[in-house]
């Protein structure tokens, strides 16, 4: 397969069409929740042992939901308003067209089979999650600009870092934005619902790139290592920039659209009525990144920087009243 939409679009598995039936989601779906490797002892990084797992935890845990037979729940005049007016379809939909094109092309630079195979079903779950961001914004009638032309990353390994990097920190925060939507009504039940499985294949998502992080240290030449982490430095400097701004999108009509680069973080205000504190904040985000992780082989590596971002914030905001109430729960247990 030479061209990147090869790879994007193509998963045999995922063309049953009795693999996406409810009884198969749902299993499927425990199953991206409890998923630990048969293979005794440590997984350590760049053993063949690891390697595998991270390959077979990505394969076993894949959940064959379609997005072309998502039913959208039907939503009230008021919730249907607040929906639309949210400021991010048009750079989630962008976002997610641009991973499915990195993933897909640093995927074909791999040579190890079982890396290779993880990473070309990274991009096609990624493309699956721009179908079903499409298919919403349609369900709602939500106005995009018109999508540009995605061209493939003239530097792969810097664009694939970028995005996994990426995704790492912005679900983190998502993850603690999609519970306060959920506990503040803002996404009705029978929403949440239906986006349930896209945020848990997000955690699988950061779960394998840090993961193959680990690996591509493990196993690169030791002459090869002070180049590529100053790159992952420099891809560092580069997001720290770029959230400091407004993003950018231009549409397929040369036209460019401002929207808000951070908005899993400072997006509390736009999806509940209330005004969270960032300490109660990150509080949600550490917890929820926590329980979306349990499911998951400890031996397995977690992302570490947002998580151990917010604990180092922590320290430096007023505990509040909720934070105390949390912090008890948490010593009890």
């Amino acid at each position: 397969m030479n061209a990147l939409s090869d790879i994007y679009t193509n998963l045999p598995e995922a063309q049953d069409p009795g693999a996406a039936t409810p009884e198969a989601v749902a299993k499927a779906d425990y199953t991206a929740r409890h998923w630990s490797s048969p293979v005794p002892g440590p997984l350590k990084p760049g053993s063949v042992e690891h390697k595998r797992a991270v390959a077979e935890m990505f394969r076993e845990t894949f959940n064959p939901y379609k997005p072309s037979v998502i039913e959208w729940p039907k939503l009230d005049a008021e919730t249907l308003r607040r929906v639309t007016s949210l400021p991010i379809w048009d750079i989630a939909v962008q976002t997610e067209g641009k991973a499915r094109l990195r993933m897909a092309a640093y995927a074909r630079l791999i040579d190890d089979p079982d890396m290779k195979d993880a990473l070309s079903r990274n991009a096609w779950e990624e493309n699956r999650h721009k179908e079903v961001l499409s298919k919403m914004v349609e369900a709602y009638g939500i106005p995009l600009a018109s999508e540009p032309t995605y061209h493939e990353p003239r530097d792969v390994e810097w664009a694939y870092l970028v995005t996994g990097f990426s995704e790492c920190v912005d679900s983190f925060f998502a993850f603690g934005l999609f519970e306060v939507a959920k506990r503040s009504g803002f996404f009705p039940a029978e929403l949440v619902e239906t986006f349930e499985p896209v945020m848990q294949e997000e955690c699988r998502h950061i779960l394998l790139f840090a993961n193959w992080l680990a690996w591509h240290r493990a196993t690169m030449p030791l002459w090869k290592r002070p180049w590529f982490e100053i790159r992952v430095l420099a891809v560092w400097v580069f997001l720290v920039y770029e959230r400091l701004g407004m993003a950018q999108t231009m549409d397929a009509d040369g036209n460019v659209h401002e929207q808000d680069n951070n908005f899993t973080v400072n997006g509390t205000k736009e999806v509940a009525s209330i005004d969270m504190p960032l300490r109660d904040f990150l509080d949600l985000c550490l917890n929820e990144n926590e329980r979306r992780f349990s499911g998951y082989d400890p031996r397995l590596l977690r992302p570490k920087l947002a998580p151990n971002l917010a604990r180092f914030l922590r320290f430096f905001l007023p505990r509040t009243p909720e934070s105390r109430k949390l912090e008890g729960k948490q010593a009890i247990s």
